[in-house]
């Protein structure tokens, strides 16, 4: 019974997940299908976990005389601990959109930074969109070389929340290609002050696959000296790309010279996700 009841725990708990909308906030929306997944076959394992409860068959028992389940109550107390962890964090624990106050509190590296999330195999990622861990490096460039084709003859990058991370990702991998285009995204604000210096970045956070390698990405951008921002605004800007040194670094990065500026309300799903 105790296996019918966290089995059909998980169905309720994609179900769930499904209509509340919040389950973009734990996955790549891309891999909504592996929900659905999960649900059909925690619904069928369910009903035959009912099915043998209701008829009071026995464990399996090999002709040897040994039962190779696990006898004792401890251990099946641990599994079954196991096996419910998920639900009572799925749960119990509330889901938060991310704000610059986890920004503030790691800082931010570049390309990312050496703080493990969920996964120790998995780094928290930063500015830039780097899915190279995912790929040799062959099939790496090509991907790149492909997208590459989509925008390089473009004079105005229209970045949306389908493209968003895939553009970021270029403009980080060939600046030099992109120096000089136009460009016009959403973000909220983030400003911060290193080496007695005030810099303005235009963030999103972005799944690359789930939220193990979830991260907060965009440009430093350059505003009008009139421009009254604060952090966690959401703004509309449109400006030029070029390359700045950004101290902190020692290096040059993407910038954007803000050329328009307009406020806008958060979106509905403050996540971006990264097409395959």
């Amino acid at each position: 019974m105790i296996r019918f009841v966290i089995l059909s725990g998980y169905f309720e708990l994609m179900m769930y997940l499904q209509v509340s909308g919040k389950l973009n906030q734990y996955i790549n929306v891309h891999y909504r299908y592996l929900a659905y997944l999960t649900m059909g076959l925690s619904l069928l394992l369910a009903l035959v976990q009912l099915k043998i409860w209701a008829s009071g068959e026995k464990p399996h028992v090999h002709l040897d005389g040994h039962d190779h389940g696990l006898k004792k109550p401890y251990q099946r107390g641990i599994a079954y601990l196991l096996l419910s962890l998920p639900l009572v964090v799925g749960t119990l624990f509330p889901t938060v959109s991310l704000d610059t106050t986890i920004v503030e509190a790691k800082g931010f590296s570049f390309p990312v930074s050496k703080e493990s999330v969920g996964d120790p195999e998995m780094n928290t990622q930063y500015l830039k969109p780097d899915t190279s861990i995912y790929y040799n490096k062959t099939d790496y460039n090509r991907q790149m070389t492909q997208l590459m084709k989509k925008y390089e003859e473009k004079q105005v990058l229209e970045v949306t929340d389908e493209n968003y991370l895939e553009v970021m990702e270029l403009v980080y991998n060939y600046p030099n290609s992109f120096v000089g285009k136009k460009i016009s995204y959403n973000g909220f604000v983030y400003q911060t002050e290193k080496e007695q210096e005030k810099y303005n970045f235009l963030f999103r956070f972005g799944i690359i696959h789930c939220v193990a390698d979830s991260g907060v990405f965009g440009l430093l951008t350059k505003l009008p000296a009139d421009t009254p921002v604060k952090n966690n605004d959401w703004l509309h800007v449109e400006g030029t790309i070029e390359l700045d040194y950004f101290e902190p670094f020692k290096r040059q990065i993407p910038a954007v010279k803000v050329e328009q500026t307009s406020t806008i309300s958060p979106p509905k799903n403050q996540y971006v996700y990264r097409s395959f």
